[in-house]
C-alpha cells in the first residue's frame, strides 16, 4: 500500500488554516450575542485576533521562500492565537458565552497551538528554498 501524499497548493489546504477558519467563525457566530457594551472591547478584539490567525498564515506562505520571514508570521499567528484563548477566558468569566460554547473554543485553540508549535519547530518541510 502506497502512501498518497496531499499537495498543498495554498495555506487554504493546511489543517491549521482549516481549524483557524473554523475558529473564526465560532468566534463571529458567538459574539453575536454579546451586549452592546464590549463591542468595541472584547467582541471586536476577540474577533480581530481569531481572523488574524488566518491572515496571519496566508502570510507565512505567501513568505515561505524566506526561512525567518515564514517563521516571523508563524510566531504573530501563534501569538494572535494565545490573545484569543485569553479572550475566550474573559468571555466565560464575564457569562457572554456558555461552558459548552468555551471548550470547543478552548480546544481548537489548543489544536491550532499545537499545530504552529510542530511548524515553528520544522518549519523547512514547508519552505520553498528554490531562490
Amino acid at each position: 500500500m502506497t502512501e498518497r501524499k496531499v499537495r498543498i497548493n495554498s495555506a487554504k489546504d493546511l489543517s491549521v488554516y482549516k481549524k483557524a477558519y473554523q475558529l473564526a467563525m465560532l468566534v463571529y457566530s458567538n459574539t453575536k450575542q454579546f451586549p452592546d457594551v464590549e463591542k468595541y472591547a472584547l467582541t471586536s478584539q476577540v474577533r480581530r485576533s481569531s481572523r488574524s490567525v488566518c491572515l496571519n498564515l496566508r502570510e507565512a506562505w505567501a513568505k515561505r521562500r524566506y526561512e525567518a520571514h515564514f517563521i516571523s508570521k508563524l510566531t504573530d499567528c501563534d501569538g494572535e492565537n494565545s490573545e484569543t484563548d485569553s479572550s475566550l477566558d474573559f468571555a466565560r468569566d464575564c457569562g457572554y458565552i456558555t461552558q459548552e460554547e468555551y471548550n470547543e473554543m478552548a480546544s481548537l485553540c489548543e489544536e491550532i497551538g499545537k499545530m504552529l508549535g510542530s511548524m515553528l519547530k520544522s518549519p523547512r518541510g514547508f519552505l520553498t528554498l528554490d531562490h
